[in-house]
């Protein structure tokens, strides 16, 4: 059967799984009565939670005696490592673009990352019946986009289709016609997408770009095959990057994609996506081959981390209460596992052995891996995100500055240009963008964006939407005014009371409820003013024998605020850690103990 291999890249929620959905359904690949979930390739759990990709996929479906393979890419640029990877198993790339957005930061990413491999992308204008698309200027823009990232004449010379993707039509035209369905969309992948280029010697090659562990089969790589065949129980070997030697030994079993079932097959052949069980060492960007091949193939490069965080024993006086995995082994292990799988994760343990440094894209891609931690029974203590210096040849302190793309309503433009800047961010566009509506672009370091997503939801009432990519690395900016307010902390251990709480309302707003377990270090609230204040949230109302004719006050509380991981990540400070368990998020100082605080307070520590 003939064969074509294809990505779809865009910006988040601008319709890529939904279109594979539709893809899906109008090729056949579902029986009639099927019973079949929306966002079908959003499998994870933390996926259909969020509503958001973070896994790359593999499906696919056969049109006119050809079988196409698509492969549904994350569109936040934390998880880029994914996209990065996955281009090297395909002939060309699917640009979705929304019809009123635009082209977005992740778009120019997505794109710049597919023109340098050589790829020819097909460009998609997508929902194009929403009330304030204007597909001709987002035409105009990508045409830009691709002039702006050196695309070649062939590249510049892309083809446009218009349709919507949850309606489910595509056509060479904004108006459609809507009555043909996919089949436009399909019929330009099979004229335009070349063929699999595959190697002239019949010796079997293939990188690994997606693993997974699979409860049946164990560990499963998924890649291309460049060159040559595959059958089940054959000997393979496996080449690291340097041309070491890895592992050898034998396939258990080689599984197809087909619609969204993965199938046993007998032979897999050149130019297939394919997935392979049975080894238990090689992981992403090492080459699987023949016993005879000697060299390894090149793999695409990827990103260096941008962010870092210490994943630290949980040391706290509630430690081991409710999780069941609390030891650095297997803290340890589990995050070894990870960046075998996640090659933009960067692992490195500590010298004393009992906290990590993992480093990554960004805090969501953290706080996906630590959400996904918790869930499993682990107990973690997390230190405030930090960057990734570099060095410079010339010796010069280097940071992270990223693109930041922020839509805004006009009336709260001020208060966001004016918190940028307090945040060392460079302001390079400004323009309507529809609506009452304006496009704010801006150049930022990553340091001073840390935390700014809460802060901006309140300024603009939660009507701004900001996207994020990393730039380059460029200087120093300077120092950055961190969080204004102090904390409340717990002075005892105990559970907290209602009469207590309602007392040190006027300090500032809570962050826990009454009944909750305490220990002293922990922080229950935030302070109204700059400093740190020591609160004991566990003293109950004096009781008496005398009766008296007025009725006793009412506690009323108010309701405290709710930490969720991202936020509780974002809003401590150098000596202030956030305590991960699987059924609680608390925040506490590094030194628990008053006196230790204070003395290293006056030390250069935290400084």
């Amino acid at each position: 059967m003939k064969l074509r291999n294809i990505a779809i890249i865009a910006h988040v929620d601008h319709g890529k799984t939904t279109l594979v959905d539709e893809l899906l359904k109008q090729s056949g690949s579902y029986r009639e009565n099927q019973r079949v979930a929306e966002r079908v390739m959003d499998s994870n759990e933390l996926e259909k939670e969020r509503g958001i990709t973070i896994l790359a996929k593999a499906t696919s479906i056969v049109w006119k005696d050809t079988r196409i393979n698509i492969v549904d890419t994350p569109g936040h640029a934390d998880f880029g490592g994914e996209v990065e990877r996955i281009l090297n198993m395909v002939d060309s790339a699917i640009v979705l673009v929304d019809a009123a957005e635009g082209p977005m930061p992740q778009t120019k990413f997505v794109v710049g990352k597919a023109l340098k491999v050589g790829l020819r992308p097909i460009v998609v204008i997508n929902k194009v019946d929403r009330s304030d698309a204007r597909p001709a200027e987002v035409v105009n823009e990508v045409f830009d986009l691709f002039a702006m990232l050196d695309a070649t004449d062939e590249q510049l010379d892309f083809h446009i289709l218009y349709g919507s993707g949850r309606s489910g039509w595509m056509a060479e035209a904004p108006e459609g016609p809507q009555d043909q369905g996919m089949a436009p969309l399909l019929d330009l992948v099979l004229k335009h997408v070349p063929e699999p280029k595959i190697h002239e010697d019949n010796q079997f090659r293939m990188i690994g770009t997606l693993l997974e562990a699979n409860p049946f089969l164990g560990r499963m790589i998924t890649g291309r095959i460049t060159s040559g065949s595959i059958k089940p129980n054959q000997s393979v070997k496996v080449l690291a990057q340097d041309g070491s030697v890895v592992e050898q030994g034998r396939i258990s079993k080689i599984l197809a994609f087909r619609g969204i079932e993965r199938t046993p097959i007998e032979e897999g052949v050149a130019g297939d996506i394919i997935a392979i069980a049975g080894l238990q060492k090689g992981t992403v960007a090492d080459t699987f081959c023949d016993l005879s091949v000697t060299e390894p193939m090149v793999a695409q490069p990827i990103d260096p981390p941008t962010v870092t965080m210490s994943f630290i024993v949980n040391d706290s006086p509630l430690a081991g209460t409710e999780g069941d995995k609390v030891t650095s082994r297997v803290i340890r292990d589990r995050l070894l596992k990870e960046a075998e799988g996640n090659v933009a994760l960067k692992i490195e343990e500590a010298a004393d052995k009992d906290s990590f440094f993992v480093s990554g894209r960004g805090e969501l891609q953290l706080s996906v891996l630590i959400e996904t931690m918790r869930r499993e029974g682990f107990e973690l203590s997390i230190s405030r995100p930090r960057v990734v210096l570099q060095k410079s040849e010339s010796g010069e302190t280097l940071e992270p500055v990223e693109e930041v793309v922020i839509d805004v309503d006009e009336e709260h433009s001020g208060v966001v240009v004016q918190k940028m800047s307090e945040r060392r961010g460079e302001m390079l566009e400004m323009r309507p963008s529809g609506g009452n509506r304006q496009r704010l672009v801006f150049r930022a370091p990553t340091r001073g964006l840390i935390g700014y997503q809460a802060d901006l939801m309140t300024d603009t009432r939660g009507t701004a939407i900001m996207n994020r990519l990393f730039h380059a690395y460029e200087p120093y900016k300077g120092d950055i005014a961190g969080r204004r307010n102090g904390v409340l902390i717990a002075n005892g251990p105990g559970e907290a009371v209602a009469y207590a709480l309602w007392n040190l309302e006027d300090r500032g707003p809570m962050m826990i409820e009454p009944g909750w377990k305490v220990y002293q270090g922990m922080i229950v609230g935030e302070h109204t003013r700059e400093n740190d204040l020591e609160v004991n949230v566990l003293k109950g109302k004096q009781l008496t024998n005398i009766r008296t004719t007025s009725k006793d006050e009412a506690v009323r509380l108010t309701p405290p605020i709710r930490m969720t991981l991202e936020r509780a990540l974002t809003y401590i400070q150098d000596d202030e850690r956030v305590e991960v368990t699987p059924k609680s998020i608390r925040l506490r100082k590094v030194y628990l103990d008053p006196t230790e605080r204070k003395r290293k307070e006056k030390s250069s520590e935290f400084a």
